[in-house]
């Protein structure tokens, strides 16, 4: 048994079933095992980065490990995004990669990097394997802590290590034997902790619950709690799943891309819940003082991080919330409660009337609108980083049983294609959604529609769709210039090529559908999800839509207006913003 053997060995007393990973010669060992042994799904992308943010995506939407291959060197360094993005978004990912030979370490060889270093930053544990009986112990630990820590660990394989004969660690000294397997535990907190939260929240009147990612499958208890308590819910980006948006007491998502109701809900509670949620943009929670707040979290660094908490529960959410739902005494007075249910029926009405206001062509937000109702209820939906998060976060109704994720703490561009493919071979019976911005697609997206391509034959449900926004504008900085900066647009950096996106579709053998009149758009989606093979749906957005916050202060507003006035597109943003404004306000959309 070569040591590349002992590895897909040991990668299968793990547990794993897929690799996604791109060949070169310092990894070929290792591809070689895995070609000998014939059990593991090798998936090839077309960049390495791609494959990474395929593994994150496989891992969110399986709860298994995700692991990527690629060769030392470039491959190496070109993984690396896809491991911060599971390290901002705390999820378990495995890296496997090559290196030049151990006898030219040291030597400014070919294609030789010091890769532990580079990944010494983004991984929970990292390792070059220098000696055959040295891999048992490295594969386990980085395995077990990128489970433990929901991190990227990483290992870095030598290709002449890969080759040579695997020799069993021996009982000596200078030699250590471990074993795979690990599964996570239930995290409580004390019961004391417990009934000082219970304590805190039973106190407040007017309770606000912030759930996120660590909030999935705690769905049930999350309501019990907030039905007891009167309380609304608000949802961090990567928990929008959590919880569908038809439960009337959801204000839907927080901060910039947030809702009024979440906006709302925070300046008015007097007391907040945080659950599983690590939401980075603290001015969007209340006011230093405002509220008593309780923070649950598995991971004892994210407690009191963002909002200074009376009491930090160290737990697992479900098992966390059903001990402390005996101890919470049922409010008696609902008015938060209805206020809170108010403010969200208001809020749909709003979106709903911006969503229709005439734009040129297709106004955005209304094509994230017009797909909810056209989505089954076992679809997964993905977004790219771009002004597609803002109508994904707002107009997106996500019903329970869907399955949603993003790129939420690195905010990369390029995910939202990969994730899907990762998506699908993790449950290749479902449908899947990515949206995306013509931005993303141009960056590197448009390659994995061959990858799309070269595999949708092994899917059962072949429905993937590819959204694509095209606008001809990298449109959220755009937005950024204007309202962060007080800037103009600058042409030379924010226009991007008119690609005829789903003409390209057709040619690699999937379908392709134009939009670009809001009219078709309910018959595009029902077209594109009732199709027999993955489809690029491309309508031609107006870039001119302003993502609008839940409310805009007075600083916005005069940076707006004075990036305006040296604006060329002044006059069709200003009259674009103010039709949506007004629309709004009056409940109504203009005709189609």
């Amino acid at each position: 048994m070569k040591t590349a053997d002992f590895l897909v060995e040991r990668l299968k007393a793990w547990g794993v079933k897929r690799i996604f990973g791109y060949s070169g010669d310092g990894i070929n060992g290792v591809i070689g095992a895995i070609q000998r042994d014939g059990s593991i799904d090798f998936i090839q992308p077309r960049h390495e980065e791609m494959g990474a943010f395929m593994a994150v995506g496989y891992a969110k939407f399986s709860g298994e490990l995700g692991v990527c291959l690629a060769t030392g060197g470039p491959g190496a360094t070109h993984l690396i995004t896809g491991l911060y993005d599971a390290k901002s978004d705390h999820t378990p990912l495995l890296a496997i990669c090559g290196q030049a030979e151990a006898t030219v370490r040291g030597g400014s060889y070919q294609q030789e990097l010091n890769l532990d270093r580079m990944f010494a930053d983004v991984a929970e544990y990292v390792q070059e394997a220098s000696h055959p009986a040295q891999l048992p112990h490295v594969v386990d630990r980085a395995i077990r802590l990128a489970i433990a820590r929901r991190g990227p660990s990483a290992i870095i394989i030598p290709k002449d290590v890969q080759e040579q004969a695997f020799e069993q660690p021996k009982r000596a000294h200078g030699f250590t034997r471990s074993g795979p397997g690990y599964s996570r535990p239930a995290v409580v907190p004390a019961e004391a902790d417990l009934r000082r939260a219970a304590e805190t929240l039973n106190a407040g009147k007017k309770v606000a619950i912030l759930i996120g990612a660590g909030a999935l499958g705690a769905a049930d208890e999350v309501i019990e709690v907030a039905d007891v308590l009167g309380a609304g819910i608000a949802k961090a980006l990567l928990g929008k799943s959590v919880l569908p948006d038809d439960l009337p007491f959801v204000t839907g998502s927080i901060g910039l891309l947030g809702t009024r109701p979440s906006s709302d809900m925070m300046d008015g509670c007097d007391t907040l819940l945080m659950v599983g949620t690590g939401f980075p943009w603290s001015e969007f929670l209340p006011k230093t003082g405002a509220a008593r707040a309780v923070q649950i979290d598995v991971d004892p660094a994210m407690l009191s991080l963002r909002y200074p908490c009376e009491v930090n529960l160290h737990g697992t959410a479900k098992e966390t919330l059903r001990l402390l739902l005996p101890m919470l005494e049922r409010k008696s007075d609902r008015g938060w409660r209805q206020q809170i249910e108010q403010g969200v029926a208001e809020w749909w009405k709003t979106l709903e009337a911006r969503a229709k206001t005439a734009a040129h062509p297709v106004n955005p937000q209304r094509v994230v609108w017009e797909m909810s109702p056209c989505l089954p209820d076992d679809a997964i939906v993905t977004s790219d980083s771009g002004s597609c998060a803002n109508w994904y976060a707002r107009d997106y109704r996500v019903k329970r049983g869907q399955m949603a994720s993003l790129s939420g703490g690195l905010a990369s561009m390029g995910a939202a294609v990969p994730y899907a493919i990762g998506a699908k071979f993790a449950h290749p019976d479902r449908p899947v959604v990515a949206l995306v911005g013509d931005g993303a697609m141009q960056m590197n997206n448009m390659a994995e529609l061959i990858t799309i391509a070269k595999y949708m034959d092994r899917w059962a449900d072949k429905r993937l769709v590819t959204c694509v926004f095209n606008n001809q504008d990298l449109n959220e900085v755009t937005w950024e210039q204007r309202v962060m900066n007080g800037n103009p647009r600058f042409d030379a950096s924010q226009d991007i090529p008119d690609v005829r996106y789903s003409k390209f579709a057709e040619l690699i053998g999937l379908k392709g559908i134009y939009v670009d009149d809001p009219k078709d758009l309910g018959t595009a989606w029902k077209e594109a999800l009732s199709a027999d093979r993955p489809v690029v749906l491309e309508v031609k957005t107006d870039p001119e839509i302003a993502p609008l916050p839940p409310h805009i202060s007075f600083k916005e507003a005069k940076q707006f207006m004075f990036s305006m006035a040296k604006d060329e597109d002044a006059g069709h943003v200003i009259a674009d913003t103010a039709r949506q404004v007004i629309n709004a306000v009056l409940g109504k959309a203009d005709a189609d």
